[in-house]
């Protein structure tokens, strides 16, 4: 499993979903949609309209990889952090009952507030 603790593992930019799709699309259920993506250095989460998706991308030849599925209804609370004039990354932090908190950070243009809207709307 991935250490969420490590912030570092999740500097996470944007990028187009169809980058994504055909690494987590054998993993989905029937109706489910790929949303938005977010790439590392070499892992990537992907938002869907069901869950969170983290591939940590393991090894010297990236063949293996470990998919986290964080199903969106065991989430019990979530907190985001826009970027400022002189902090840049925004963050979104996740507490799942069973596993704790997880903490995505973003770099760039990133709007968490409409990652916020995706989350409210599964959990709320």
């Amino acid at each position: 499993m991935i250490d969420f603790n490590n912030g570092s593992l999740f500097k996470l930019s944007p990028c187009h979903p169809g980058d994504v799709a055909g690494e987590v699309a054998p993993l989905f259920v029937p109706e489910e949609n790929l949303l938005a993506a977010f790439k590392g250095v070499r892992d990537f989460v992907a938002f869907t309209n069901k869950r969170l998706i983290a591939v940590n991308i393991q090894g010297m030849t990236g063949r293996k990889r470990d998919f986290t599925s964080l199903p969106y209804s065991k989430i019990q609370a979530f907190s985001v952090e826009t970027a400022g004039t002189f902090d840049l990354d925004a963050e979104l932090d996740l507490w799942f009952s069973g596993l704790g908190k997880v903490r995505l950070e973003f770099k760039g243009q990133v709007d968490v507030r409409w990652l916020s809207q995706l989350i409210a709307s599964h959990v709320l």
